[in-house]
Parts: C-alpha cells; structure tokens; sequence
C-alpha cells in the first residue's frame, strides 16, 4: 500500500526504442516509413474492398475491418514513437498514457477476434459452401464484428479501470515507448496482483476462444480438403487459407510471448523489440500478407488502376473503343 504523502502522477518520462543519440534519426526515418506503408496500405484496402463489387462478400467485408483495426492500431503507437526520436524530453501526460493504453487493448484485442472470426468464415466457406451464404448472411457477418469491437471495448473497459487504481510515487520514467500494461504494472507502487490476475484471466481466455476458434476451423478444413481428389481443387483451397494462418501465426506467436509468461522472466528491454514488431510491424505486414497472396485483391488492384489510368491518362486522340496501349501494358 502507499502511503498518504504519495504525490499524484501527472506524466510519465518514456525511454523510448533505444537511449542510443546516434540511431534516433536512423529509427525516425525507418519507422516513419513502415507507418506510412501501413496506413497507405490498410487505408488503400479498405477503399478497394468498398468500390470493387466483386469484393463485397463476407471474407472481405471481415478483411476490411481487420484493415480498419490495423490502421487505428498503429496510429494509436507510431506518432507518439515517432516523436519521441526527435523529442529531448519524451514526456507523455497520465491522462495520454489512459488513454493510449485503453485504445490499445481496444485494437489488439478487435484483431485477435477479427482473425478467429475470419478463421470460421474459411470453415463454412470449404466445409459448408451451399450453406455459406446462408449462415454468413450480411446481418449474421455484421453481428460477428460487432460482437468483437463489443468484447474489445469490455475488456479495454475492465483492465483501463483497474490501471486507474494504481499509485506511482517512486518514479514516473517507463521503461517503454509506450503505455503497455507491463511497464506501468513494474512502475507502480501499490499492489498490482489483481491487475495480473484480470490480465491472465481475460488475457487466458480471449486467447482460449480465438486460438481454439482458428485450430478448430483448420482441422476441420484440413479434413475437409483431404478428401478432394483434384489436386487444383486442393492447392486452391489452401492456398484460400495461407494468407489467413500466416496473419494468424504472427499476430498470435507474439502475443504469447508477451503476455503468457511468469512475470520474473519480464525483461523489458527484450520486450520493447518484441512490442515493435507486434504495435509496428505487423499492422504493416498484414495487408501485404493478403494483397501478395490473393488473386481477388491482385485482380480488383489492377481494375483500379486501369480505371485511374483511363481517366486521367488517355491516350492523346485516342477514340472510344480504339485499344489503349497504357491498358495493354497493364495487362502484360
């Protein structure tokens, strides 16, 4: 417990990516450019997924709100890192840090949802296609989603509440470049074994549901697919799924490694670069994981661009219906 004469925080110092003067600028640029690549990317996605008619269906209506969720992911870290690099003092106020952290749950945890959901509708699209449109009716899709931003939104609820609990009279420099919930917790000075018990138990659970979620629907898939004799039929069924396992492994893998370990092996230098790579670089990577690996995405890219290119670079004298060498160059 603390003790009466505890001075409320009103910020906290944050010691950034790295101390190290010489790589500040270095990192201000690297990190500058996979942030703009990220929101281009998943902004860019969304837009395509909304103006090509051939996309509007339930796996690309749940892709874009994973791009959604990606680019308000990231923009939730990034500018705050991104300043910190140019910044002498790297000061972030309590409330900022509330709310940063509150914001955070929010979207790591929409994405884990996100992906166990996409998981079920690769399941009824292989092993129940006549029945697909059925059960994954507009109104039925719209429930799911709304149903993991909902189960988001408690959760961020439930562990922000507890984190307001807390006292810190020791110190206010956090070991971090941003507000994560194991830097505040070694911070504080009051107890914090509640807020690691709420974090295990929902923590335990939303990673129970979504994992259980994804491997069910593969081991289902996988049986499923076994027994198609055609070998095209084969490699495109799993070549449907490949893109959604790669995001899946990725996101879940550090996941794990952040938060489901005893809290003495916690070493948060350590984790700082396994937190770059789950705030930074995965909300970067997941687009490019399923534009690179998608027909539909590749197809609807390149219908944009010929629909750009026919707009606003026609041919000089070109007349309707004479072949467009700029569309020919496309298409090679």
């Amino acid at each position: 417990m603390t003790g009466g004469n505890c001075t409320a925080v009103t910020e906290f110092i944050l010691t950034g990516v790295t101390d190290r003067p010489e790589l500040q600028v270095p990192l201000f640029v690297v990190f500058l450019v996979i942030y703009v690549i990220t929101l281009v990317w998943n902004l860019g996605m969304m837009v395509l997924i909304r103006i090509d008619s051939r996309l509007h269906t339930p796996m690309y209506f749940f892709l874009k709100n994973l791009s959604l969720v990606d680019a308000c992911y990231a923009t939730v870290i990034a500018p705050k890192m991104l300043m910190s690099f140019l910044a002498e003092r790297k000061a972030i106020s309590y409330t900022a840090c509330i709310i940063q952290y509150f914001s955070f749950i929010l979207f790591v945890i929409s994405e884990c949802l996100l992906l166990a959901v996409m998981a079920y509708d690769r399941y009824v699209a292989i092993c129940n296609p006549l029945l697909y449109m059925v059960i994954m009716s507009p109104t039925n899709c719209l429930r799911l989603v709304a149903g993991s931003y909902l189960w988001a939104f408690l959760n961020s609820v439930i562990h922000t509440s507890g984190l307001l609990k807390l006292s810190y009279c020791d110190s206010n420099i956090l070991n971090h470049f941003f507000c994560d919930i194991n830097p505040l917790l070694k911070l504080s000075s009051s107890g914090t074994y509640i807020n690691q018990l709420l974090v295990f138990l929902f923590g335990s659970l939303i990673e129970v549901i979504s994992i259980g979620t994804v491997l069910i629907s593969y081991i289902l898939i996988i049986a499923t697919v076994l027994q198609i004799r055609s070998t095209e039929g084969r490699r495109k069924a799993f070549s449907t799924c490949a893109s959604h396992l790669t995001a899946v492994c990725t996101f879940h893998g550090t996941i794990l490694f952040m938060y489901f370990r005893p809290s003495t092996s916690y070493l948060l230098d350590t984790d700082k670069m396994a937190s770059v790579f789950y705030t930074v670089v995965i909300p970067m990577l997941n687009p490019l994981i399923y534009s690179l690996r998608n027909k539909d995405v590749k197809h609807a890219l390149r219908r944009a661009i010929e629909t750009i290119a026919r707009a606003h670079f026609p041919p000089k004298g070109a007349i309707i219906g004479q072949p467009n060498p700029l569309m020919d160059a496309l298409h090679t």
